[in-house]
């Protein structure tokens, strides 16, 4: 950008900055991950006149939608904490939920051990030494009775962090739910369900792109008729994040998914006005205080023009971007660890500051292991001071108007439509993802990164800069060494005790429905009252739509 000889930048760039720089002619440049495009020493309106947006920017609760989706925001209700949770059996967990609610937790959060992840049950060959380590074990409807016992389900919203076996596993919920009287439209949570990114970084996927696609939109479906109050996906981009990306690719891939989903279900016959109000955002939270506040502020202004433009929706809701925000477990360091609180801290803060709807703060101890009670009983009051010792919830949107930070969000919307164009010259985001485009980005990125690190332009405290030959003595949680034998007892115990006529019905009419490209969350539900199992249910799709395996672009 030319800057203009004699204004008040020009002055100040002359009299002030060139002689501080002359001081400091060793250092390298600092870079921004934002395209790695050099940080400004001073930013005013002349760095905002570059961008031909609208440089109005409204109020909270009004479209675009840059300072927040709610007129009030954490003035009305402080945001959702919601701490993930999950490991070993039904019952480590359930324990570990009744421990968070009792420490002030808004929202349960759950995570799934691999082999569920990957629609296995714990006794398949494939499953073994993987049992519980990662999440909770959950193979049928009686492992989720007792993983729930005891929460009133009709008070807590529930997230569930699955994605393959996504329709199966909140089938099974909305069964319990069921079972304890509770009508399907009162049960709100949401799952992840996002396959998309599965394909582009976390890859823990059951059937080919295609046929998942189709099982998203199916949980549309099912989710605007009869389960109003939950959010049938989390479009996810922390595990893009954490994957190697950057902040900007973070915000494309995901915005770019979220609009494939919208555009498949249209494409299906579905209302614009009652799926996509329920389309919910995951967000990863990094240390660049700024840029992750000016990413969450331009995710939300992208997406309600977008949704704008493309389908003019009557219902006001289908445009707000809603987020769940997690701070950055990729940025956790086994150096060091306590300085992990510091980093969370500022992560939490961003989130905040950004316009977060929901957050989770990790732990000191995620290097090393699944947190302990302490450790995440600090991660939850890291989110309770930020709300009511910090000050920062006390006004809406409190950074709007900051010239970098307003040059921030333009970038970041301007980054998007450079990659939009990409994606979209290639057909969009599924055929971008069999091209393997996101896939190689993402690499590209986690390599420039890394040799930044080992060439110390970025600098991690007690990594490469800072470090001490002390080792680190915390505290680390065991999880029961007999948990895998357990479950696979249990899993026994109900294909032993199950009504084997239902069963087999049950698993034909999932069968019938997946060959006919029906609706199939109906089949799901006769499946988990059934008691049938995730891996026999996976099985039947593999059989059906068949296995997808990776083609191996690197």
């Amino acid at each position: 950008m030319t800057i203009k000889a004699g204004t008040g930048k020009q002055r100040w760039l002359d009299k002030v900055y060139a002689p501080a720089v002359a001081k400091r002619r060793e250092r390298k440049a600092r870079f921004s991950t934002l395209s790695d495009e050099p940080v400004e020493p001073l930013y005013t309106a002349d760095d905002l006149a570059a961008f031909d947006a609208d440089r109005d920017l409204g109020f909270p609760g009004e479209f675009p939608y840059t300072r927040g989706v709610q007129p009030s925001m954490y003035r009305g209700r402080l945001w959702t904490m919601r701490q993930f949770a999950g490991f070993g059996s039904a019952e480590d967990t359930n324990t570990r939920f009744h421990y968070l609610l009792q420490h002030g937790v808004t929202g349960l959060s759950t995570a799934f051990d691999m082999p569920t992840l990957m629609g296995r049950d714990c006794d398949d060959p494939l499953s073994r030494g993987e049992v519980g380590r990662e999440g909770v074990a959950v193979s049928s409807i009686d492992d989720m009775r007792i993983l729930f016992d005891r929460i009133p389900l009709d008070q807590v919203t529930t997230s569930m962090t699955i994605n393959g076996p996504a329709s199966i596993v909140w089938a099974m919920y909305l069964a319990v739910g069921e079972e304890r009287g509770r009508p399907l439209a009162v049960l709100g949570g949401t799952i992840q369900n996002d396959i998309l990114k599965e394909y582009i970084a976390q890859r823990e996927w059951i059937v080919p792109v295609r046929p998942a696609m189709e099982l998203v939109v199916d949980t549309f479906r099912f989710g605007a008729r009869e389960a109003k109050r939950f959010n049938t996906i989390s479009i996810s981009g922390y595990h893009i994040r954490e994957a190697g990306a950057t902040a900007l690719q973070e915000l494309a891939f995901t915005l770019i998914d979220g609009l494939e989903y919208v555009k498949w279900g249209v494409d299906a016959g579905l209302d614009v006005n009652e799926f996509a109000p329920r389309l919910s955002f995951f967000f990863d939270v990094h240390n660049d205080l700024f840029e992750e506040i000016a990413k969450l502020r331009a995710a939300r202004r992208i997406w309600a023009r977008e949704i704008e433009r493309r389908y003019h929706p009557t219902n006001e809701r289908a445009l707000l971007l809603r987020m769940h925000a997690q701070t950055a477990g990729v940025s956790l360091t086994a150096q060091q660890p306590y300085n992990n609180v510091v980093r969370v801290t500022l992560q939490a803060l961003a989130a905040v500051l950004g316009g977060a709807n929901s957050l989770h703060t990790n732990s000191l101890d995620e290097t090393y292991a699944l947190p302990t009670e302490e450790a995440v009983t600090l991660a939850l009051r890291t989110q309770q001071i930020v709300a009511h010792e910090s000050g920062v919830a006390e006004t809406v949107d409190p950074l709007a108007g900051s010239y970098y930070l307003e040059h921030l969000t333009d970038r970041m919307e301007e980054g998007f439509h450079d990659y939009q164009k990409r994606i979209d010259g290639m057909g969009g985001m599924v055929e971008a993802v069999e091209r393997g485009f996101p896939q190689r980005e993402i690499v590209e990125s986690a390599f420039h990164f890394q040799q930044q690190v080992e060439d110390g332009e970025k600098v991690i405290v007690g990594v490469n800069a800072h470090k001490t030959d002390e080792t680190a003595r915390i505290p680390t949680l065991a999880i029961d060494p007999d948990v895998e034998r357990k479950q696979v007892e249990r899993i026994a115990e109900t294909r032993r005790t199950r009504d084997a006529g239902r069963w087999r019905d049950a698993m034909d009419r999932l069968r019938a429905a997946a060959k006919a490209r029906g609706e199939l969350m109906p089949a799901f539900m006769e499946c988990a009252r059934a008691r049938a199992t995730v891996g026999e249910q996976v099985q039947v799709l593999k059989e059906v739509y068949g296995e997808y395996h990776d083609p191996g672009y690197f």
